[in-house]
């Protein structure tokens, strides 16, 4: 807007150095300019869907007298704060080196911080584009979050995945006491990335799926043996193996009687 009294003969808005308009008459080819109001009181230009580039000086230059008189206005284009480009989801061994980056755009340019979504963790972790872990564990597995804010408008989050694979840790394994007869159940449980594989032996020899009497449940995280009717030759020690390629484990435990 520019304010104008009677006194003014001839008026015009500039952009640096372009004339967008004189008096009534357009001089710019842009269609998003446009005159709002020339009158006794207002000379006044619109630019509609604001870009970037628009910003910068305009000036009213008005006529007065034979004296011009110019006011000038600093146009500042904000714009919401964007990411476009970040880490792709990653996975990495135990104890390896992590690099995550988070790049976005904005003006004001944004500010980026990166958080841990997990139970345990406390406010950001960092607050850069980059996020850097060394000796990464298993603790440290699951969505780091990438916020990007400047106040012109809500913050943008994306995610990152990260997977810590390690080797298998049992991390129960009881001996069990079953009378002859009666439904015996052996259960060891595991943890690791990726899932465990569970094989069991007796002695030393391997129990095989299907075998009379005996059933075998592997699951993500634990191996259940069962004995439908345990007797006499079904007592004694067990040993439950769990494996990936990272490595394995194993646990002993007894299937005793009264």
């Amino acid at each position: 807007r520019c304010s104008v009294d009677n006194r003014v003969t001839r008026v015009a808005w500039l952009n640096r150095s372009s004339i967008l308009y004189a008096g009534n008459d357009k001089w710019c080819l842009d269609p998003r300019v446009v005159l709002l109001a020339n009158t006794k009181t207002q000379y006044s230009i619109q630019i509609q869907d604001v870009d970037v580039y628009d910003e910068g000086p305009y000036t009213c230059s008005v006529q007065t007298d034979n004296h011009p008189k110019t006011s000038r206005v600093h146009l500042i284009v904000q714009v919401s704060p964007k990411i476009i480009e970040i880490s792709s989801d990653i996975s990495i061994n135990e104890g390896g080196n992590v690099s995550l980056t988070c790049i976005a755009t904005g003006r004001p340019d944004p500010t980026i911080t990166w958080r841990h979504i997990s139970p345990k963790a406390v406010g950001f972790i960092s607050e850069d584009e980059y996020l850097e872990i060394t000796g990464i564990t298993r603790e440290q597995s699951g969505e780091y979050e990438c916020s990007a804010s400047n106040d012109v408008a809500a913050p943008v989050v994306q995610r990152v995945k990260v997977t810590v694979n390690y080797p298998p840790y049992i991390s129960d394994a009881k001996s069990t006491g079953v009378p002859v007869g009666q439904k015996g159940i052996l259960l060891c449980e595991a943890s690791a990335v990726p899932s465990a594989d569970f094989q069991w032996y007796k002695d030393d020899k391997r129990l095989a799926e299907g075998q009379k009497g005996l059933k075998v449940e592997n699951k993500a995280f634990f191996s259940r043996l069962t004995f439908f009717n345990v007797s006499e030759q079904d007592y004694g020690n067990y040993t439950c193996v769990a494996s990936n390629q990272l490595g394995n484990t194993n646990a002993s435990m007894i299937l005793y009687g009264e």
